[in-house]
């Protein structure tokens, strides 16, 4: 009887323990799942922040910026020219015929200029703090910016790089689900190490996220 008191007590604390871990083994991914879907959103709309910004800075000055001091500087002073383009035409001599023909040509108008700041964001100032990862607890880490020039198909053309490692996105989260996680190959997920906009070594200013993310904002 005395050892029979003493055994139930620790089966019925085997057998909790064990509940726990079967528990926690179902629920732990489910929950990881939950967290990492929320903190890419907001990770990926700070992404779409800097890749209109690039956008604009590249269209302004020919180049994509290589640090975010200079873009939120040219978000904040630089203007757009606002155009007009129409077609007309006029009679020129033609030298080769020796009769006046009809030379069609497009007209550029400049009807005036605004500031990008209020093109691209209007109201808010969220670009002040775009280059942020914006995850409770990693709120001084920033995303890694670079810039180049490399040539494709006999041009010179502008590109960059925005990115962001997994291990700072869900620093806190379970190693081994996050190991998973950075090993990642789907096409509905956001695959490798890293959330990267841009390319240094390709022509693209897109995302290595599924279009499920384009939709949040």
């Amino acid at each position: 009887m005395k050892l029979k008191s003493i055994l139930i007590p620790f089966l019925w604390i085997v057998a909790a323990f064990f509940a726990y871990k079967i528990y926690h083994s179902i629920n732990a991914p489910i929950r990881f799942n939950k967290i990492k879907n929320e903190r890419y959103k907001k990770v990926i709309n700070n992404l779409k922040d800097i890749k209109k910004a690039q956008i604009a800075y590249r269209d302004v000055r020919g180049v994509f910026s290589n640090n975010f001091d200079s873009l939120i500087s040219f978000i904040e002073k630089d203007q757009f020219i606002l155009v007009e383009k129409r077609d007309s035409s006029y009679m020129k001599y033609n030298k080769v015929y020796r009769i006046d023909m009809l030379e069609e040509v497009i007209v550029v108008d400049t009807l005036g200029f605004i500031s990008v700041k209020d093109s691209l964001f209007k109201n808010t100032e969220r670009y002040k703090s775009m280059q942020y990862v914006p995850v409770e607890g990693m709120e001084d880490s920033t995303f890694q910016i670079k810039a180049n020039v490399i040539v494709k198909n006999g041009y010179r053309v502008p590109v960059f790089e925005v990115k962001v490692s997994k291990d700072i996105v869900l620093f806190d989260q379970d190693k081994d689900l996050l190991k998973q996680e950075k090993g990642l190959v789907s096409v509905d997920g956001i695959n490798g190490p890293e959330i990267i906009l841009g390319s240094l070594s390709d022509v693209s200013t897109n995302g290595n996220w599924p279009t499920i993310f384009d939709a949040v904002q």
